[in-house]
């Protein structure tokens, strides 16, 4: 099972980055040039313990749905999202939040299985580990954007 560890630092109050970080909007906003979109679940605003989101994109030129849902939730230093149905044979993505001299620490460990067999770890090792770890990056860099941008967040949070 291949494991992606990332650790990304935002100079904004941990509970914005923490609130940010399951924003249904935002993740449209980080997620745009996968033509992500909600087609169930929770479609906007803050996706809370036990409620499940369905996203449609595109990866790899082929649309595909995926649906997760929050596993675990203590705000505002984590939460956990666990795939329910997807193209993934498994997956877990726990969100970790830690403050430090003023600046929030945010660590993603994305845990998951590849469908396929064999022929899923081949690809895991040519293409997928990396393709996923950029997503999360990507996903990342926008959270740090809006975070440490009060005009930008506000658009976003509901307080």
């Amino acid at each position: 099972m291949p494991v992606i560890k990332i650790e990304t630092y935002i100079n904004a109050p941990i509970e914005v980055v923490f609130d940010l970080s399951r924003s249904i909007d935002l993740h449209k906003i980080s997620t745009a040039h996968t033509f992500e979109e909600v087609i169930a679940g929770k479609t906007s605003g803050l996706i809370e313990m036990d409620e499940t989101v369905t996203w449609r994109a595109k990866h790899f030129g082929v649309f595909q749905e995926l649906t997760s849902k929050i596993t675990s939730l203590a705000r505002p230093y984590q939460f956990t999202d666990e795939m329910a149905s997807g193209a993934f044979k498994s997956f877990r993505h726990d969100h970790l939040f830690e403050e430090r001299d003023g600046v929030v620490i945010v660590t993603d460990v994305f845990d998951y299985k590849s469908p396929f067999g064999v022929l899923g770890r081949f690809a895991d090792f040519l293409f997928l580990k990396s393709y996923m770890k950029r997503l999360l990056e990507k996903r990342n860099e926008i959270l740090r954007e809006f975070a440490e941008d009060d005009i930008k967040y506000k658009k976003i949070l509901p307080f």
